[in-house]
């Protein structure tokens, strides 16, 4: 199934039957060296595997690990996700072999560098969306950022793609707080207007750990 919902648009795979575990990853590596693809990306990697009984999580693990040994074309694989995605990859002893973890450590202000690395990133969605963000460039509203991100890097860029997109259909011209609110609560399913960004004393009411929970459960449920 992993196969078959991630390359069926990409690749020219079946739109009816079944399909054995084996022919799917088989037309995958076909069709890789066809295309002259080396590399293939699966973001938030650690959903496929919970729901899966211990036999098909080794058929999953042991489908990538034959992906990257592959003789003729042997493939790239980068699986991100969250903490629990290294605990699956490790259960495979051949497959951790095989990759390298990189961590993303959380987001800490009282590091130079990440203040900076926010602000980089701000700018530069902000521009490309035809947007200054110079208005909300203070370290407030990085600590309210941060903070409705859970500390995650990836969830920063994802808010900030949601604000910009809010910002862009609402005909706006500059880009405000309440952007980032809206985009907020509409991934977390908050009331309306409740968010790091409309709370004056926003840290004893948003705790990182529930945050990303909220998330969670909103890729969960299809959003």
């Amino acid at each position: 199934d992993l196969g078959v919902h991630t390359l069926r648009e990409g690749f020219a795979l079946p739109t009816s039957g079944r399909m054995t575990q084996r022919e799917i990853w088989d037309m995958v590596g076909f069709h890789s060296r066809e295309q002259g693809v080396h590399g293939i990306h699966y973001d938030e990697c650690q959903h496929i595997f919970p729901k899966k009984s211990a036999e098909g999580r080794a058929m999953i693990l042991d489908s990538f690990k034959s992906l990257l040994k592959k003789p003729d074309w042997p493939l790239m694989l980068i699986l991100s996700g969250v903490d629990e995605l290294a605990g699956h990859i490790n259960s495979e002893e051949q497959l951790a072999y095989l990759l390298r973890p990189v961590p993303f450590r959380e987001i800490s202000l009282a590091r130079d560098e990440d203040v900076k690395e926010l602000n980089r990133l701000c700018f530069a969605y902000a521009d490309t969306a035809g947007f200054d963000f110079t208005p909300l460039s203070s370290m407030d509203f990085y600590r309210r950022l941060s903070c409705a991100c859970s500390y995650r890097w990836g969830l920063v860029i994802e808010l900030l793609i949601d604000a910009l997109v809010e910002a862009s259909r609402c005909a706006d011209l500059c880009l405000e707080a309440g952007h980032f609110c809206r985009a907020f609560t509409d991934r977390t399913s908050l009331p309306s207007r409740y968010s790091p960004f409309s709370v004056e004393d926003f840290e004893p009411l948003f705790k990182a750990a529930k945050i990303f929970d909220l998330w969670n459960e909103k890729v969960g449920r299809g959003g």
